[in-house]
């Protein structure tokens, strides 16, 4: 035996930190939203989630009962607080010195900006709803998102007056927001790297958006 054996055989093994619930808790969530983006919902597991954590599975069930519990702490209620976060600080305000459509335009392009940042979020989203339907909360369930469609068709109404809109802004505000997603979220997929930039589609986004919008303003002055 040499000896560096012997001086580790007599080295007694330091004992981990003990962890406290909150420091779990954290952890566990952190793992999760990294799992959850990395592999979907479909392909994470409690068992991954708890290895990345550096705790057990049963110790992951002390504090969840099961994957979709986990999911909506560590994915739908952090992006529906961001978006929200999010509609306060960028949401349309119709007494704003500045021309409607420069607002409008803003506002679009810094969407298009907070879905990209947080895409990894509404892809595990929509890949929970296609795969654990009616067991995860789905995109529609968001309040913050629901409160957007609402303030945005407040917004375009006022805007109207007593004219009737072309289309219900309703409807307007929910094809906009859906644009937009789908032209961040899928992007890679639509869009071949020769066919355009990333600001030449972004741009494409914007004019497009602000089509429609501009469909009911339209309406109002004739």
């Amino acid at each position: 035996m040499t000896d560096q054996q012997t001086t580790d055989i007599a080295k007694p093994k330091q004992r981990r930190r003990r962890r406290s619930p909150e420091e779990i808790m954290q952890r566990l969530l952190s793992a999760a939203e990294e799992e959850f983006k990395l592999n979907g919902f479909r392909g994470a597991t409690t068992a991954s989630i708890a290895k990345r954590a550096d705790v057990t599975e049963a110790q992951l069930f002390r504090y969840f009962d099961s994957k979709q519990d986990i999911f909506k702490e560590a994915v739908f209620k952090p992006l529906s607080s961001r978006l929200a976060e999010f509609n306060e600080q960028y949401m349309l305000n119709v007494d704003e010195a500045r021309s409607t459509d420069e607002a409008t335009r803003d506002y679009i392009v810094a969407l298009q900006k907070f879905i990209s940042e947080h895409s990894l979020l509404f892809k595990s989203l929509i890949v929970a709803e296609a795969y654990g339907r009616g067991k995860t909360e789905s995109l529609g369930a968001i309040e913050s998102l629901n409160a957007y469609f609402q303030q945005g068709a407040e917004t375009m109404l006022k805007r109207l007056g007593e004219k009737q809109p072309k289309v219900a802004p309703s409807v307007m505000v929910r094809v906009s927001f859906a644009a937009v997603l789908a032209n961040v979220i899928f992007r890679e997929w639509m869009f071949p790297e020769e066919l355009a930039s990333d600001d030449e589609i972004s741009s494409a986004v914007v004019d497009f958006v602000m089509h429609g919008v501009n469909a009911n303003q339209a309406a109002k002055d004739q």
